[in-house]
């Protein structure tokens, strides 16, 4: 009989960590403009390291008794495979003259570390906090890969990496007034979803309107603020007129992958109308 993959302890399951992952390494590798070798083995130890948490989360878990311990054979089998393949890339990175991602390890690391104690005192789940500042260490992938294509450090890609993380945290902090909304009896007054979703409609908006205000400074793209509108009409629409009442989490992570993509094609036309400001 054939043994089916075990997903669950080698794969993410959350599909909002993938988007997160996904949409800054994509905009890097588009904005480098420069596919080489290293470019691959960054996008590699990139991806090996971002799958690396699922194994290590369900071995913590082993060890604190929250899961059966036949997971945890596969689980540290999957954390030597993708511990060696991110080890192996950054070595050669390291090797190649791309010293600078030194300074992307403690930050890293930090986050992890609180992650998993937060598993084994069973306090992971709904920690606003912690995935604002993973999805700011997710959106390093941006500025690294450009870092790596262009062969060279340079820090105006901070805004970048800003960016990013701005539009992240944005997503994230309106997922958790979604998820909210599910648990309502009924859809209340306008005043009472005001009163709810204040905080994700006040990011969304104070964030668009930044971004807008850097591009007519002529600090970021002329455009770029498109992207982030998209973002503060969804939050609008979300918050005031369609609540998300008796829906199942399915159909609010996936309407949000849609926003999150068109976020990301958006983001890269505004910036290669620009080049001279990421590329």
């Amino acid at each position: 009989m054939t043994r089916r993959f075990p997903r669950h302890i080698l794969l993410p399951q959350e599909h909002g960590a993938w988007m997160l992952f996904l949409s800054p390494l994509v905009i890097g590798l588009v904005l480098g403009g420069r596919w080489n070798l290293d470019t691959v083995v960054f996008t590699l130890t990139a991806l090996a390291a971002f799958l690396l948490r699922q194994p290590m989360t369900i071995w913590v878990k082993v060890l604190v008794g929250r899961r059966p311990r036949r997971d945890g054979p596969i689980a540290l089998r999957g954390m030597l495979a993708y511990g060696a393949v991110a080890g192996a890339g950054f070595l050669w990175l390291l090797w190649r003259g791309h010293g600078y991602l030194l300074y992307l390890v403690p930050i890293g690391a930090a986050v992890l570390a609180w992650y998993l104690y937060l598993v084994a005192q069973r306090r992971e789940r709904h920690q606003r906090t912690l995935d604002l500042v993973a999805s700011g260490m997710l959106a390093l992938a941006a500025p690294a890969t450009i870092w790596i294509a262009r062969g060279h450090y340079l820090a105006r890609d901070w805004l970048l990496w800003a960016l990013l993380w701005l539009q992240a945290a944005t997503s994230i902090v309106y997922i958790f007034v979604r998820l909210e909304q599910r648990e309502w009896p009924e859809v209340p007054p306008w005043a009472e979803r005001l009163r709810r979703g204040w905080r994700a409609l006040l990011y969304s908006t104070t964030v668009a309107l930044a971004v807008y205000l850097l591009g007519r400074a002529g600090w970021a793209p002329p455009r770029l603020w498109w992207a982030y509108a998209l973002q503060w009409g969804e939050v609008l629409w979300g918050v005031l007129v369609a609540p998300a009442v008796g829906r199942r989490p399915t159909y609010i992570g996936i309407r949000q992958l849609i926003v999150y993509t068109l976020f990301t094609l958006l983001f890269l036309w505004a910036s290669l109308q620009a080049p001279q400001f990421f590329q």
